[in-house]
């Protein structure tokens, strides 16, 4: 059986406008969403993310806590 394809001819629909790729992408560039940070959100983001990591490593590293964390592993260990 040999069947021919025809191609097909794609046409826009009636009442839209065909425009160019590079125009397009200058309107969606005016007014539209803010999809990222500014430098200046980045630096302040960067400083709580530091600030919070400081936090954790001197609760971590406090007496306490190192002394808790070798007690839990002395009894895990003391269990088996």
């Amino acid at each position: 059986m040999n069947v021919a394809i025809k191609p097909v001819a794609v046409v826009a629909p009636r009442g839209t406008r065909r425009i160019r790729p590079v125009i397009r992408r200058r309107i969606r560039g005016r007014g539209g969403s803010d999809a990222g940070m500014t430098t200046a959100e980045y630096a302040v983001g960067t400083l709580g993310a530091c600030a919070l990591a400081a936090g954790l490593y001197k609760v971590a590293t406090s007496a306490a806590v190192l002394e808790a964390l070798a007690g839990a592993l002395d009894r895990a260990l003391r269990v088996a």
